[in-house]
């Protein structure tokens, strides 16, 4: 007597082969034939919104998508996802620890994921209301399902340590603004931005931009975010694979670390077969 493995998918269909009922002949993604069909027909951003909501998306959107991973690829040396996968690399640890590292620090709500989760949820209950986004700033509601996350003590999208919106941010916007709909959450925060930052007190961030691409994509908030994490772990990755081979001495610390590193009595790192 034989039994057969069940697995209860909405999205994912395996057939097996007849000869080994632990390999899988035919792949299908919400129908389609994904190695019959899908990466000889379709572009990576295309399969990529497939799998996140289950239908064929537009030219349009897989060209938003295109120009965010963009955006998002590398978030540099001074984003916390990144120095934790610095940090990791430096270690000399295993390559997966260093993304797993970059995903726990990049997963918080400065700059991170919940972040993101938090404001397309203002989205979907505010939509392209300004007036409701400056009352919801001055009042911020709180949750009343418990979380494990405190409430925000920032407008998500915004920089709380920030003194003016970055260079990088305010051409990422330009950027995504050419690519996303007319009536979409991009468009609008690029026309409005200035007035939240009044309402807010804070310059736009990053994340903010990166949210209302993400809206505009349709994603769900939980989709939003995991989205958001995975584009972001190229420069997380290649970061912590140059520190490692750069070492401890040549690691970017701030504060006194740098007049140690600047003192003319401190040996040379490079003499010690560490490349700058």
């Amino acid at each position: 007597m034989t039994s057969e493995f069940v697995y209860h998918s909405h999205f994912w269909l395996e057939e097996p082969e007849p000869d080994n009922p632990f390999a899988a002949r035919h792949c299908y993604c919400h129908g389609y034939d994904v190695y019959g069909q899908v990466i000889t027909r379709a572009g990576w951003f295309e399969y990529l919104l497939l799998l996140f909501q289950g239908q064929r998306p537009s030219p349009e959107q897989c060209r938003l998508l295109a120009t965010l991973a963009k955006v998002l690829a590398n978030p540099g040396p001074r984003d916390a996802s990144v120095r934790a996968a610095m940090n990791a690399g430096v270690s000399g640890t295993t390559p997966s620890s260093a993304l797993i590292a970059a995903l726990a620090a990049g997963s918080g709500q400065y700059g991170g994921g919940q972040e993101v989760t938090v404001w397309l949820q203002w989205w979907q209950a505010l939509g392209a209301d300004l007036p409701a986004w400056q009352a919801r700033i001055a009042n911020p509601e709180v949750e009343e399902i418990p979380d494990i996350w405190l409430p925000m003590e920032h407008c998500p999208g915004f920089d709380p340590n920030g003194d003016s919106t970055p260079t990088p941010v305010c051409q990422a916007l330009d950027a995504l603004a050419t690519q996303a709909p007319a009536q979409g959450a991009v468009t609008w925060l690029s026309n409005e931005y200035q007035a939240l930052e009044q309402a807010t007190g804070y310059p736009l961030a990053m994340v903010g931009v990166a949210s209302a691409a993400l809206a505009d994509l349709g994603l769900e908030p939980d989709q939003a975010t995991m989205l958001y994490l995975i584009l972001r772990l190229p420069g997380a990755a290649v970061h912590a694979l140059e520190q490692k081979r750069l070492g401890w001495k040549l690691f970017p610390y701030y504060g006194p670390a740098i007049q140690l590193l600047n003192d003319p009595n401190t040996p040379d790192p490079t003499r010690e077969g560490v490349s700058p």
